[in-house]
């Protein structure tokens, strides 16, 4: 009997080149028919955590920085900017309640991604929820379920800077009271909130220092 005859190389090369084509065709068009789902996910859930960190809102209006200055971004439907972005909240008169802004950082494990209501003419912070988390499950991840943690952030000063303490030790407006045995993702917390702050502050502004934020309408993007 004859021995059967071994694939030659270009055959094996052939075969590869072929099953790694298909499978990355698949990927993509899985990715395709995913990502407006996904994006549309992401958008629900990043205006669901916006009422929460700005209470009373009943309009968002969105703003991205251009020239140094907030301008109004005009988004589809249902789409995020690309770009860093702010969200103001509106009262049902109109009014402003204040500005929600996502912000992150390097956390215990992983990085932190937050967004906090931040109120311009009280310059004090009045809403915290955080995005996305990898802290250690039943310690750092408390950052995420702690009434009392979140209680800090109701109306959190921001001046001079915001000072992380011992839980049980907080005196001052600008005191956070960390959560025993998540001290770290508790500092991380405080930490963006510091950055994120001493980067927006000086542009979201109150209705008493201007009367109108910008007039410039940014273009939505693809």
């Amino acid at each position: 009997m004859a021995a059967a005859r071994e694939p030659g190389s270009f055959r094996l090369v052939a075969t590869l080149a072929l099953t790694g084509l298909i499978s990355g065709l698949l990927l993509v068009g899985v990715y395709l028919l995913t990502q407006p789902r996904i994006l549309r996910n992401q958008a629900e859930a990043l205006y669901a955590a916006i009422f929460r960190v700005l209470p009373g809102t009943v309009e968002i209006k969105t703003y991205v920085v251009r020239d140094n200055e907030l301008v109004y971004f005009e988004a589809p439907e249902g789409r995020l900017p690309t770009e860093q972005a702010v969200f103001a909240g509106h009262r049902e008169d109109g009014s402003l309640v204040g500005y929600a802004v996502p912000a992150d950082g390097p956390g215990f494990m992983d990085t932190i991604k937050l967004i906090y209501g931040y109120d311009p003419s009280r310059r004090v912070i009045v809403g915290m929820q955080v995005l996305d988390s990898r802290e250690t499950p039943g310690l750092g991840d408390k950052i995420i379920t702690d009434p009392g943690f979140h209680q800090n952030f109701e109306a959190l000063a921001i001046e001079p800077e915001i000072v992380a303490v011992k839980k049980g030790k907080k005196e001052q407006p600008n005191e956070v009271d960390c959560i025993t045995g998540a001290t770290i993702s508790s500092e991380a917390v405080v930490g963006i909130l510091n950055k994120s702050s001493h980067q927006w502050a000086p542009l979201l502004v109150s209705p008493e220092e201007t009367s109108e934020v910008s007039q410039h309408v940014a273009p939505s993007q693809p």
